[in-house]
């Protein structure tokens, strides 16, 4: 993977149609002597052409500015270029013409097949599309062209694309037809058909596709996915990605996987040679400034184990979690510190995250910092912080600046502590990858924990960094995701409450709790003891000895 090849900005669109049992989606077929995806079936699409950004197309374009679609697709400028691209390649590759006249009513489809002898000039280069508009005195409705997703094919591969995905309803009248030239094989097909083609071994589907098939496939009406895309807001970038497991082989990986967002943090190379396996004992290099090593505790509570960072550079360090008192632990932070380790900063001081400061600054004479323990649940009692750390408190050493915040809720004096100068955000167990936190009461509080997450989101943060797992991605939405799922939680106590009478805790478990293993429900008992807390505090039920009633 040492030669790059940088992405062609391209658009594909998916046009839709209604049949009495739901939609279809137009599909080709590329021809098996294609340089791109031999024999692959797609939707219709390609790489952007210079003269999608001629500013001849962009006046024949309605319902959008060029400044509204960049800002649409996050880029700076040219964004309406894809749009005119998709409606270009629409009619190119399967001659179907999303254009309206003059007066805004839609091209009929007998003007549309005597417009077909356009296609071949307009394959071969001859022609452009911008001529076909202005000749014909046409216009794109780009309103109705909305903006579904975005694709970036993973780094190694011969030719690769930057590609917008686009959905729109095709035009009354227009079935379509390909092209012959680049794609041989052309279809109407229901998504959940597609998809079971596939299964079947009957058509080839790339991963893109599959996706969006299996994202259309739920809906009942094409102008339903449509209006489904148009409340999107903000679209995510896929970009698969390679790397290598600890023996050097390699995967390719998607946004889906734990392991994407931190392959694409600690590789923006995209050389593929990251790799993605958590070793205990194994230092891994996140970025210029964070040095991760993973203690070797893993388990149902701390996943691979517990998560120490090394932050700075060649002459200052800080250790933020130095984890459980583990001597193997504490060598290899001092082997990696290598006489650098000044400072020791602790999120909370559970046995698993601040047990090993006192043994580290016995060995290393670092300032330890964190805020005192609190008198309830299973504490370290060991921990003295040298300083305590106040929210919004700065430390600079070692060419970066890390800033307290304390998030309190997993637990009272629980910190994050924000990276400055890249804006990681080390999350402790405020945030956890795989997983939601355990909140304990006494010292554990449901409500400061969901109010501690709202805080998150007034932090310009880029990236998480959390006690367990992998780098955490898409911060914000991750934030919303716990908060919506903490809230979906405490929602099903109080229709479970309302629907058994006045049930005690142990009853409620299996019933708020049965989508998990029973296995887990002792551990999910102790969240659920903070949902009631929650809501008895929110004055929406009343608690008589074991058993909670609903108020109202």
């Amino acid at each position: 993977m040492s030669t790059r090849a940088e992405p062609r900005p391209a658009a594909t669109i998916i046009l839709l149609r209604d049949l009495s049992d739901g939609p279809e989606a137009f599909m080709l077929q590329r021809t098996r002597s294609a340089a791109f995806l031999p024999g692959a079936y797609v939707f219709p699409g390609g790489a952007l052409d210079a003269t999608d950004h001629d500013a001849r197309a962009a006046r024949r374009v309605r319902g959008l500015s060029d400044a509204r679609a960049s800002a649409q697709l996050g880029l700076g400028h040219g964004g309406l270029a894809y749009w005119i691209a998709a409606a270009r390649e629409c009619f190119e590759e399967a001659g179907i013409l999303l254009a309206t006249d003059a007066a805004g009513e839609a091209v009929t489809p007998q003007r549309v097949q005597a417009l077909a002898s356009w296609r071949e000039p307009l394959n071969a280069g001859k022609s452009v599309f911008a001529d076909l508009l202005e000749s014909e005195d046409l216009y794109v409705p780009a309103a109705e062209i909305v903006y579904f997703s975005h694709w970036i094919t993973a780094a190694g591969r011969p030719r690769r694309f930057n590609t917008r995905f686009f959905v729109a309803r095709a035009p009354h009248g227009q079935g379509g037809a390909h092209d012959e030239s680049e794609t041989v094989h052309s279809f109407w097909i229901a998504p959940r058909e597609a998809l079971a083609r596939h299964e079947r071994g009957e058509i080839e589907v790339i991963f893109p596709t599959r996706t969006s098939l299996a994202d259309l496939a739920r809906f009942t009406t094409a102008a339903a996915a449509v209006e489904h895309a148009r409340g999107l807001g903000d679209i995510e970038v896929n970009a698969a990605c390679w790397a290598v497991d600890h023996e050097g082989s390699k995967r390719l990986f998607r946004r889906a996987d734990p392991q994407y967002f931190e392959i694409h943090w600690c590789d923006p190379a995209e050389t593929g040679d990251s790799c993605f396996v958590i070793q205990p004992g194994v230092a891994k290099r996140l970025d210029r400034h964070v040095v991760r090593l993973t203690a070797p505790n893993p388990g149902f509570m701390t996943g691979p184990g517990t998560n120490s960072y090394l932050v700075g550079n060649d002459e200052e360090l800080a250790v933020i979690d130095p984890g459980p008192a583990i001597d193997d632990h504490v060598e290899a932070l001092l082997a990696a510190g290598a006489g650098r380790i000044r400072w020791i900063l602790c999120t909370h001081t559970h046995p698993d995250h601040s047990p090993a400061a006192a043994l580290l600054k016995a060995r290393t004479g670092a300032s330890v910092l964190g805020r005192p323990r609190p008198e309830h649940g299973n504490q370290d009692h060991s921990f003295a912080p040298d300083r305590v750390l106040e929210s919004g408190e700065r430390l600079a050493f070692g060419g970066v600046t890390l800033c307290a915040i304390h998030t309190p809720g997993h637990a009272s004096n629980h910190l994050c502590f924000l990276l400055e100068e890249t804006r990681m955000l080390f999350t402790g167990d405020h945030v956890m990858q795989g997983s939601t936190v355990v909140i304990n009461p006494p010292d554990g509080d449901m409500r400061v924990y969901l109010e501690s997450l709202e805080r998150l989101l007034d932090e310009e943060v880029a990236i998480f960094a959390p006690g367990h797992g992998y780098l955490i991605g898409a911060p914000r939405k991750e934030v919303k995701r716990l908060i919506a799922h903490r809230l979906a939680r405490e929602a099903k106590v109080a229709a479970a409450i309302a629907r058994l009478g006045a049930p005690t805790l142990e009853e409620l478990v299996a019933a708020v709790y049965d989508d998990v293993p029973a296995r887990v429900h002792p551990v999910a008992a102790r969240s659920l003891a903070a949902h009631l807390a929650k809501l008895a505090a929110d004055g929406r039920i009343r608690v008589s000895g074991p058993h909670h009633r609903l108020i109202g």
